[in-house]
C-alpha cells in the first residue's frame, strides 16, 4: 500500500509521490509550452485523477470562483447591452430630428456599429491570445465607454457613424473574452449555467435600459435627452473598465484571493475539459484547422441566424412598442418586462441544460425556439388593434436568447486548442455581426409601426436556427463515433495516452484522441 501524506489544508489523502518536491520527477507532457509549466505539473501530481478531489472542498472553490468572476462579467454584460440599446432610446428622444437623419440613416447607424466589429473581430481575438486577457478586456471596455461619451457630441450623420464604427471594433472582444474566461475556470458541465448567468444580464440590460431611459427622459437640462443618454452610460462603461482592470484574472496561476492549494485544484479540475488552457503563442496550424473545419462554419451560420432577430429587436424594439400606441416614457418603461422575460428565458434554458440527461443541449436549444416562433407568428397574424396581445407576442420572441446561450456552451465545450478556440469563438461572433448588420434593413420606415418584413425576417431566421441545432447535434454524434474507432485502434496498439497526458497539451479537438464532443 503506497505511503500517504495528509493534506492539512483540505484533509485529503494524497499519495506521497504526488508531493510538491517530486514535481520535477513527473513524466509530464513535453508539448506544454505555457509559462507556468511547473504549477500545472504540480496540480496533476497533487490530483492524479478526479477521484482525488474532495467534493466539499471543490464545491467551496466553485462558489468562490462564482462570486469572484460572475458579478464582474454580469455587470460588464449589463453595460454592454445597455450600450447597444442607447441608439434605440436616442431614437425616441429625438436624435432623428436633431441630426436630420434620412429614412435609411437610422438603419445605417444601427448596422455600421457591426462593421467595425466585423473588421476587427478575428484580429482582436488573436491579440487577446497574445495578451493578458483580463487587462485586454478592461482596456477595450474603457475605450468603448469613452467613444460612447464622444457620441454625445455628434452633430451630423457622418460623425456619429464614424464613432459607432470605432465603438463596434472595441466591443468585438467582449463576448469571446467572456467565453474564454468561462472556459478557463469551469468544467464543461458547469459552463452552461455560468454562461447563462452572465448572459442573462443582457435581459437586465434591456430592463435597466428602460429604467435608465425613463430617468434620462425626465432630465431637462442644457442638452437634448439623447445626448445625456450617451454621456451617462458611456461614463459608467469606462468606470467599469477601470474596475475590471484590477479584478478580472489573467490566469489561474495569478488569480488574486486564492491560495496556492486552491490554485492547484482550480487547474486540476480543468483536466476533464481536454481543451487546453493558457497558451499565449499563436499556433497557425490550429488557425488553419479552424477555418477548414466544417463545424466552424456551422457556428458561423448559427451566429448569423441567431442575430438577425437580435439586431432588429435591440434597435427597433422601442419603435415597435411605441407603434402599438404608447407614449415615449411609457415605451421606455415597457422595455422593462421585455428584459425581465429575457432573464427568465435564459434561466429556464440553463436549468434545462443542467438537469436534462447528458448530451441534450441541442435539444434544449431547439425547445426554446418554439416560444419565439409562436410569438412572431402571433404578432404578424393578430388584428392590428389587438395592442396588448401583439405586445405579449413581441415579448415572447425573446426566448431565442436561451437557445443561443446554450449553443455558446456547446461551442466552447467542443473546441480544443487555444488558437483554434480563438478563431471558432470569433467566427460565431463574426456571424453575429452579419446578422446584426442586415437585420435593421428589414425594418422599413414605410412599414412602421407593424414592421411586417422585420418580424417576418425574425421568423425565417428562427426556423433556420431550429434546423441548425439538429444539424449540429448529428454532426457531433457522427464525430464521436469516428473518435471512438480511433481510440479503439490506439488501445489495441497501446498508443492511447491518459487524460493527464493530453489535458494541458495544446491539442485541438481533432488532434486529441481523448476528446469527446458534447451535444
Amino acid at each position: 500500500m503506497p505511503n500517504v501524506e495528509q493534506h492539512k489544508a483540505h484533509d485529503i489523502a494524497i499519495p506521497q509521490e504526488a508531493c510538491v518536491e517530486n514535481v520535477g520527477k513527473v513524466d509530464f507532457p513535453d508539448e506544454i509550452r505555457h509559462p507556468h509549466h511547473e504549477i500545472y505539473a504540480e496540480a496533476l501530481l497533487r490530483y492524479p485523477t478526479d477521484d482525488h478531489f474532495d467534493e466539499v472542498v471543490e464545491a467551496k472553490l466553485r462558489r468562490k470562483l462564482d462570486y469572484k468572476i460572475l458579478p464582474l462579467l454580469g455587470i460588464c454584460y449589463f453595460f454592454y447591452y445597455v450600450d447597444k440599446t442607447t441608439l434605440s432610446y436616442a431614437a425616441i428622444f429625438g436624435i432623428k430630428d436633431d441630426l436630420s437623419l434620412g429614412p435609411v440613416d437610422y438603419s445605417w447607424l444601427s448596422s455600421i456599429f457591426y462593421f467595425g466589429w466585423l473588421i476587427w473581430a478575428i484580429p482582436s481575438n488573436l491579440i487577446m491570445q497574445r495578451s493578458p486577457p483580463g487587462w485586454y478586456l478592461a482596456a477595450n471596455i474603457f475605450l468603448w465607454g469613452a467613444l460612447l461619451m464622444a457620441q454625445a457630441g455628434a452633430h451630423n450623420f457622418a460623425g456619429l457613424a464614424a464613432l459607432r464604427a470605432l465603438s463596434g471594433a472595441f466591443e468585438a472582444i467582449a463576448d469571446p473574452a467572456f467565453m474564454l474566461i468561462t472556459s478557463m475556470y469551469y468544467t464543461r458541465p458547469e459552463q452552461p449555467i455560468r454562461i447563462a448567468i452572465w448572459y442573462s444580464f443582457n435581459g437586465v440590460g434591456v430592463a435597466g435600459g428602460g429604467l435608465i431611459g425613463y430617468g434620462i427622459g425626465n432630465i431637462h437640462g442644457a442638452l437634448q435627452s439623447w445626448r445625456y443618454e450617451f454621456l451617462i452610460i458611456g461614463a459608467f462603461c469606462s468606470f467599469w473598465g477601470i474596475v475590471l482592470f484590477f479584478l478580472v484574472p489573467n490566469s489561474p496561476v495569478k488569480f488574486r484571493g486564492f491560495n496556492h492549494e486552491e490554485r492547484l485544484l482550480m487547474i486540476a479540475r480543468m483536466r476533464q475539459n481536454q481543451t487546453g488552457v493558457e497558451q499565449q503563442h499563436i499556433n497557425w496550424s490550429q488557425v488553419m484547422e479552424a477555418f477548414l473545419d466544417y463545424k466552424t462554419w456551422l457556428f458561423f451560420v448559427l451566429g448569423i441566424v441567431a442575430n438577425v432577430p437580435n439586431g432588429g429587436i435591440s434597435n427597433f424594439s422601442t419603435l415597435v412598442i411605441q407603434g402599438l400606441g404608447f407614449g415615449t416614457l411609457h415605451t421606455a418603461l415597457l422595455g422593462i418586462p421585455q428584459g425581465v422575460l429575457v432573464v427568465i428565458w435564459i434561466g429556464l434554458g440553463a436549468a434545462c441544460s443542467h438537469y436534462m440527461p447528458k448530451n441534450c443541449r441541442t435539444l434544449a436549444s431547439a425547445i426554446f425556439m418554439i416560444p419565439t416562433i409562436s410569438g412572431a407568428l402571433g404578432f404578424l397574424l393578430a388584428p392590428a388593434d389587438a395592442y396588448v396581445g401583439r405586445l405579449i407576442c413581441f415579448y415572447l420572441t425573446g426566448s431565442y436568447q436561451a437557445s443561443f446561450v446554450i449553443s455558446l456552451s456547446v461551442l466552447i465545450g467542443n473546441t480544443g486548442g487555444q488558437s483554434k478556440k480563438m478563431i471558432v469563438s470569433g467566427m460565431i461572433w463574426l456571424g453575429a455581426c452579419i446578422g446584426n448588420i442586415v437585420s435593421p434593413f428589414f425594418y422599413k420606415a414605410e412599414q412602421a409601426p407593424s414592421y411586417r418584413l422585420g418580424i417576418g425576417s425574425l421568423l425565417v431566421a428562427n426556423f433556420l436556427e431550429l434546423i441548425l441545432f439538429f444539424v449540429l447535434r448529428y454532426s457531433f454524434m457522427w464525430e464521436n463515433k469516428r473518435k471512438e474507432k480511433v481510440r479503439e485502434q490506439m488501445r489495441q496498439d497501446g498508443s492511447l495516452g491518459t487524460l493527464n497526458e493530453t489535458a494541458f497539451k495544446d491539442l485541438t479537438d481533432k488532434e486529441n484522441p481523448n476528446f469527446e464532443y458534447i451535444y
